[in-house]
């Protein structure tokens, strides 16, 4: 039988409260080495019983994992079955273990027979996994859900779950489009650790030149370009030597050393500069049973350096690691986490885990050196600090983003700015209403001290999203509050006045109209000289913006005509020079000047909706 620590029960507890509850997929954070897999056992063992005896799915992304999580349940007593492709294709018994490639094939036929799917490693929870449980959802409608994961936020999007333990609701520069509902109990590394279960990380100093990732660049799909990995990692000969002797005296008094390298042919270099017997490499390549052996030998101490090529960064354990090298560059603080998490296992003798970073990663997800705290920001995230902003209508706390705040106005509970006197300060804001001439009118609403619009939680009373708005537009017809980005009134589905379409709109009908100034980005400029009408020496320069093409016409047949045709010549260079804009109107049948490089007309416009945005 299964004997839990204090926080596995008490983890189990809080997803089973959770369950009771509602069907919202709920999400457990648990600090590598924490036990997931004894969790896993215990949630399904009693999910099983409650649901008077359903069948219970047990999700892992790899059949290493299943077979590890198994093992758990089996401790259990009770039977149950694996259904991965590369172990077995059983689903005899009811509760099963099962890779999502392999069982997403009868996810729709089997749904209705399942109580609950939890989910292990939930940050890469694919759509491969959503589709599986969306198809038992459609004969399930019931179907509990909860994740498990030590590093609970993803590349771009941030945390995977919503509301935080204690019901904060996450703003969407922490979190954007979770798909947990809530994280409803945490055991971090550091409570670990406190609690004596956990090895603790320090930051080695490096007495080697790291690796130049400066050339290192997201691209749009959150990974670093292929060739730009290949020119920053290979090839460095004297430089990669250089850090396995650095990484070699320092892990000289230690257990075992895992190294990470950023390509194969990297990870070549890397032994090439190791003792043939002292060191092996795991590529993607590498057989499954060649694979098995390796790890066998490291686990009995035969050899001390593990090379690997991002094959053993979740699913791995080994308690001798007591040195971690880092000669790769990682896009994301979740994958760092896990490759850290590799060397916190209690191991006899060892009274730490040094990490040895050659390529910047720790100066870029800790900056502030906490190894237990990475920075977690949602993709276009502005940051900016946190506000606990409580709903005044539900009750619930959220966390936002704080405005600038130079005055130093104290703000209250509910994350309004107040006055010296106590009360709200308050701002004059345009409605969607108009009055009898058009106008629209002005109400005073008390200044949010954050950027958030609308309060995150569900209204405990309607079971739906709370209604309560800091920043909103009301629709004229039904006086209905929706979001200042809406289009459609949300009850109503009137259009409402979108202020970025409006000045769209102005916008357009300005451009339309020559008499009004215009300013446009210039693209070809041309000078002719010729004569005019009266036979007077005259210059006709060419002007072809976007949208028109321009003929001023240069005379010096009186002071005025003289001082425009000097404005040409200085803002041209005697026309060896194009400036960047020019601003003109009609005047009768000729364009007139109105100067150089000014801000075009399209550049104001997108000052001016990005203005109303932050606002």
């Amino acid at each position: 039988m299964l004997t839990p620590r204090p926080y596995q029960q008490a983890a189990h507890d809080a997803v089973i409260a959770a369950w009771r509850k509602g069907t919202a997929p709920v999400l457990i954070e648990a600090a590598t080495g924490a036990g997931k897999s004894i969790v896993i056992a215990m949630l399904a063992h009693t999910l099983h019983g409650l649901s008077k005896g359903k069948r219970v799915l047990c999700l892992a992304p790899s059949a290493e994992l299943v077979k590890q999580n198994a093992a758990k349940y089996k401790a259990i007593g009770e039977p149950f079955s694996i259904f991965s492709a590369s172990v077995s294709k059983s689903l005899r018994h009811q509760v099963i273990f099962a890779t999502p490639g392999t069982f997403k094939a009868v996810a729709k036929r089997m749904g209705h027979e399942f109580a609950g799917v939890i989910v292990d490693e939930c940050h890469g929870i694919t759509p491969t996994i959503q589709g599986i449980i969306e198809d038992m959802r459609e004969t399930a409608p019931n179907l509990r859900v909860c994740g498990l994961s030590a590093t609970p936020y993803r590349l771009g999007s941030g945390y995977i779950y919503r509301l935080t333990p204690d019901g904060k609701a996450l703003e969407d520069s922490k979190t954007r489009d979770p798909y947990f509902r809530q994280c409803v109990y945490s055991i971090t590394a550091r409570d670990l650790l406190l609690q004596g279960f956990l090895t603790p990380l320090r930051a080695g100093s490096i007495n080697a030149n790291g690796y130049d990732t400066s050339g290192l660049v997201l691209q749009k799909n959150g990974q670093f370009d292929a060739d730009a990995v290949r020119q920053t990692f290979e090839g460095w000969g004297r430089e990669t030597a250089a850090i396995m002797a650095d990484v070699v005296a320092q892990a000289a008094n230690g257990t075992g050393c895992m190294v990470f390298a950023a390509t194969v042919k990297h990870a070549e270099e890397i032994m090439a500069s190791l003792h043939q017997g002292a060191a092996r490499v795991i590529t993607g390549e590498t057989p499954k049973a060649e694979r098995a052996q390796i790890i066998a030998d490291f686990n009995a101490g035969r050899f001390m350096y593990l090379v690997n090529v991002a094959v053993l960064t979740t699913g791995f354990d080994s308690p001798r690691v007591s040195h971690i090298a880092i000669l790769r560059k990682t896009e994301s603080a979740a994958l760092l986490q896990q490759i850290m998490g590799r060397g916190m296992r209690l191991y006899d003798g060892k009274q730490e885990c040094l990490i040895l970073d050659y390529a910047g990663n720790i100066e870029q997800h800790f900056p502030d050196g906490d190894l237990y705290a990475p920075e977690v920001k949602a993709q276009n995230a502005s940051g900016g600090g946190e506000l606990e902003c409580r709903c005044e209508l539900c009750d619930g706390i959220n966390i936002f983003t704080p405005r600038p705040n130079e005055e130093r106005f104290e703000i209250d509970q509910y994350g309004y700015f107040l006055t010296k006197a106590g009360t709200r300060l308050m701002a004059q804001v345009e409605t969607a209403a108009k009055d009898e001439n058009g106008e629209p009118f002005i109400q005073e609403l008390p200044m949010p001290a954050h950027f958030g619009r609308r309060c995150l939680h569900d209204d405990p009373r309607t079971g739906e999203k709370c209604d309560y708005f800091w920043s909103c537009k009301t629709c004229p017809g039904c006086e209905t509050e929706n979001d200042i980005a809406a289009r459609y009134c949300r009850k109503c589905k009137a259009e409402l006045v979108n202020p970025n379409a409006k000045l769209i709109t102005l916008h357009k009908e300005r451009q339309r109209d020559p008499t009004q100034r215009q300013c446009e980005e210039i693209l070809e400029l041309e000078r002719t000289h010729g004569l005019s009408k009266a036979g007077n020496d005259m210059v006709t320069v060419t002007v072809k913006t976007p949208r028109r093409s321009l003929n001023f016409y240069l005379l010096e047949n009186n002071d005025w005509a003289a001082r425009r045709k000097n404005a040409w010549l200085q803002a041209t260079q005697n026309f060896t020079h194009t400036p960047r804009t020019i601003a003109y109107m009609k005047k009768g049948d000729f364009w007139e000047l109105m100067g150089f490089d000014h801000p075009t007309d399209n550049e104001i416009l997108q000052a001016k909706l990005k203005r109303y945005q932050a606002a």
